[in-house]
């Protein structure tokens, strides 16, 4: 079967829901994706139905059907009773979109707000309703079966009001005949961080996500509005957690993804980002709203374009692979603010939301994102997160690359009832240009070209490889003639390409400066010649050597430390002012 052959990332289709908690698999091999008929040609929410998206070849090619009964959606199967259940939350407020919601039919004859069970002898059959708490609590995930412990866990978040969020998870011992709640330490809510000039989003501790290692710990990732997802750890099957920390996952304001492989390794979904530095709220447009400026809302994402994956063998002791399984389609789009924002559909438009199921062929199914214009589903081979090179000749044009600019845009409009939930719109920064010497292939011209309509007219590039502590990479360039240079950085997460403060993430870092000069060596490039620089790290070493057509020319020492390997490219312009002769680039290679 083709879908066995997939290896790298491979689209596969868009799916009928934001991604968290709406795909199963069946006994038979059918996936199952609930949602709506949501697509960009319904003006209206009452040209929009519940529906369920199937495939019976592994995820290949997939129909859509009408759900035209009571049901909760997605199920898992119980290991111990053979029946079919969920737990879902319901705020007990109805709003017209309700209706194409498939859950919320059933909501529509339970008046209280609170926690549901769902039960059924099948995916298909009449769902046994129960309420097992009386508080609204969120939950955003299937329930995990323990087999050690004979108990089903369930990961939720609340919050109080505008205050800070609060997690645990649900527990039953006897199959959800029974649940019973345990709280969890949030983790610290950051004030206004170092080099920011106002307050991220102050939600700590949303959107918990568990997976049971092989040693049988628990291992729970949460989205935090600190650098990092923070992590705690459960050793009695969820009883008590341990204090929050952070973890090896740079993220920020992101849903993690954390999952357990039937042959024992763990997999960590996440964006593996970092976003602008946050302005001054109160003199930006849209954004002098208390609750922006308190912290309690956010103004703008960016750094929701880029989702990562990552492999454990080992428990989550080491990881391999920090690849990049998908950019956002719309990451360039002028109108991204605008572009399809129904009634019946979220404003967000991001990569950032995910779940993953694993195939009967052992391939990984990824729902990834929010919005039908950002959000795909992608099929790719767990091993492909372990290979060691990649290379990039943009034959396939910038699909692989991030090089989007932001253009300073109102803040907040998901607040005040506008378009663009926390957007910017966009355009492309660097550029593809006609090769100076060969006709079958283009070359990436990085430049500036000042516009103070845009938040940073700084260009740049971010390409993502795999991860490693000691490797080699080499770029073919030739800086052109008036050029003022660029700035080289290796790093451990994706940056914006126009971020002015990339090189605070550098773990090494150059230059390819006005005069040609590199790193302050004496040897210099000159103008309008192609060259194969090489930048060849040891992270153990602390020590990064610059070649110039396989000859040393300098050497740069390491910047900062890290848990992860180096997995990112990213390369900017120098110059201060307009520079329409920039540094073009044919190709980027990773090897080691």
């Amino acid at each position: 079967m083709y879908a066995e052959k997939i290896f790298a990332p491979l689209i596969v289709g868009v799916p009928p829901h934001d991604a968290d908690r709406n795909m199963m698999v069946l006994p038979d091999g059918e996936i199952r994706i609930y949602g709506n008929s949501c697509h960009p040609q319904a003006r209206s929410a009452e040209e929009v139905f519940p529906a369920v998206l199937k495939s019976r070849d592994h995820g290949l090619n997939w129909w859509m059907e009408p759900v035209t009964g009571l049901t909760p959606g997605a199920t898992v199967r119980s290991p111990w009773s053979g029946t079919w259940l969920t737990v879902f939350c319901y705020a007990g407020i109805h709003h017209p979109k309700h209706r194409i919601d498939v859950v919320d039919r059933i909501f529509e004859r339970e008046k209280e707000p609170g926690v549901y069970f769902f039960r059924a002898d099948s995916p298909d059959g009449v769902f046994e309703v129960k309420r097992i708490l009386p508080e609204f609590h969120q939950i955003q995930r299937q329930p995990i079966a323990l087999e050690k412990y004979h108990r089903w866990l369930v990961p939720y978040q609340y919050r109080e009001g505008k205050g800070a969020y609060h997690w645990g998870v649900l527990l039953s011992d006897d199959d959800g005949e029974n649940w019973r709640k345990v709280e969890a330490a949030a983790p610290p809510v950051p004030g206004v961080l170092p080099r920011h000039a106002g307050l991220r989003w102050i939600h700590c501790g949303c959107e918990p996500v568990v997976a049971e290692c092989p040693d049988g710990r628990l291992y729970a990732l949460l989205r935090c509005a600190n650098n990092e997802h923070y992590e705690s750890f459960s050793c009695d099957g969820g009883e008590t957690w341990s204090k929050p920390v952070p973890s090896r996952f740079y993220a920020v304001a992101t849903m993690p993804g954390l999952y357990r492989l039937s042959d024992g390794r763990m997999l960590a979904v996440w964006n593996n980002t970092v976003p602008l530095h946050e302005v001054d709220h109160r003199t930006q447009l849209g954004g002098n709203d208390p609750d922006i400026i308190e912290g309690v809302w956010e103004d703008v994402f960016t750094n929701r374009d880029a989702l990562h994956a990552a492999i454990s063998p080992d428990g989550g002791k080491t990881w391999h692979g920090f690849r990049e399984i998908l950019l956002n389609p719309a990451r360039n789009d002028g109108d991204f603010r605008s572009v399809f924002w129904p009634e019946y559909d979220g404003l967000d438009k991001s990569v950032h939301q995910n779940q993953v199921i694993e195939l009967p062929d052992g391939n990984i199914l990824v729902s990834a994102g929010q919005n039908p214009v950002s959000r795909r589903l992608l099929i790719f081979d767990p091993d492909w997160l372990l290979e060691q090179e990649r290379t990039e000749d943009f034959k396939h044009g910038l699909r692989d690359v991030s090089i989007h600019q932001f253009v300073k845009s109102p803040a907040g409009g998901y607040r005040k009832g506008g378009v663009g939930h926390c957007s910017y719109n966009r355009r492309p920064g660097a550029t593809l240009m006609p090769h100076p010497d060969r006709e079958d292939v283009e070359v990436l011209l990085i430049g500036r070209h000042t516009d103070d309509r845009l938040v940073s007219d700084l260009e740049g590039v971010a390409w993502n490889f795999p991860a490693s502590e000691k490797g080699i990479v080499t770029l073919r360039l030739r800086e052109c003639a008036g050029s003022d240079g660029c700035r080289f950085i290796l790093t451990d997460r994706w940056i914006n390409p126009s971020d002015p403060h990339a090189e605070e993430y550098a773990l090494f870092s150059a230059e390819l400066k006005a005069d040609g000069s590199i790193a302050d060596a004496g040897e210099k490039l000159s103008p309008d010649t192609w060259y194969d620089m090489t930048l060849a790290w040891d992270q153990a070493a602390g020590l990064c050597k610059i070649l110039c057509n396989g000859k040393e020319i300098a050497q740069t020492k390491q910047c900062l430390k890290t848990l992860n390997n180096i997995s990112y490219l990213h390369i900017q312009t120098l110059a201060d002012k307009t520079d329409p002769h920039g540094v073009m680039f044919e190709s980027f290679r990773k090897e080691g």
